[in-house]
């Protein structure tokens, strides 16, 4: 199988380093220039990866296509582009539809919307797909864990979820920095909090069976240091702007 990709940011660089990780059988891997660092790095790890400047050179020698470029770029370029009939495409492209990526490229191509993150880089992750594709669901499986939805709609709420990301992170460099206000050394409090948060989500991971207030209640005792710091964030609104966020990315999916 050869695999190209169009578009060579973060997210071309971690589904490829999960690929040569991994035991998915692929003949070459072509990439787009475009990124000079990203794509020399690439190539540097592994030499099945082939970069190339001519993005319909990359499609006419793919057996699958990854389109991992901005919407704005997308429409830019899909339509000057000849896809394959029947050629796989698989678009990590936010806010363009599958009804506007048809019209876009070909409409006798399989297209598949994907929600893959930076973790799958090291195989972890859900990877949200939609519609639902067999051949599909069996790659991502191999370096994530592959989440089939039936319907559009339902997988923009999964894309809005996916912009939590980066606040996230943010979380964690705010909580690093109170400690080092405090006068612990950077990379001990970051240690720490990274530490920390890792092991309540395995935690989380290990007890996903069970309701997630379940964790809420045992994670906290009766006048307890948790139960004050979550009853003053419920009070100043911390996790109804958290909800209002969602909405608002969700309706710029729409």
């Amino acid at each position: 199988m050869k695999l190209g990709f169009i578009g060579t940011g973060e997210i071309t660089k971690a589904v490829v380093l999960g690929i040569t990780k991994s035991k998915i059988k692929y003949k070459k891997i072509l990439i787009s220039k475009r990124n000079n660092k990203t794509s020399s790095y690439l190539k540097k790890i592994n030499k099945k990866v082939i970069i190339s400047s001519d993005n319909q050179y990359i499609i006419d020698n793919s057996d699958w296509i990854f389109l991992a470029i901005t919407p704005t770029v997308a429409k830019q370029i899909l339509e000057k582009l000849k896809f394959k009939d029947k050629q796989i495409v698989i678009s990590f492209i936010s806010t363009i539809k599958l009804r506007e990526l048809k019209l876009l490229s070909n409409k006798k191509t399989n297209i598949v919307r994907a929600i893959p993150l930076p973790p799958i880089s090291f195989m972890k992750g859900p990877i949200p797909l939609f519609p639902r594709n067999k051949k599909v669901s069996k790659f991502f499986n191999n370096i994530g864990d592959t989440i089939e939805i039936s319907d559009e709609t339902t997988s923009l709420s999964f894309w809005a979820v996916s912009s939590l990301m980066a606040p996230y992170y943010e979380l964690l460099n705010e909580v690093s920095m109170w400690l080092q206000k405090k006068g612990l050394n950077k990379w001990y409090a970051q240690k720490y909090v990274v530490s920390l948060f890792s092991a309540l989500s395995d935690a989380a991971v290990i007890r996903s069976n069970k309701d997630l207030k379940f964790l809420v209640e045992t994670s906290q005792t009766p006048k307890g240091l948790n139960e004050q710091t979550l009853k003053y964030l419920k009070k100043k609104g911390f996790y109804k702007q958290l909800n209002v966020s969602l909405e608002k990315i969700f309706k710029r999916l729409k």
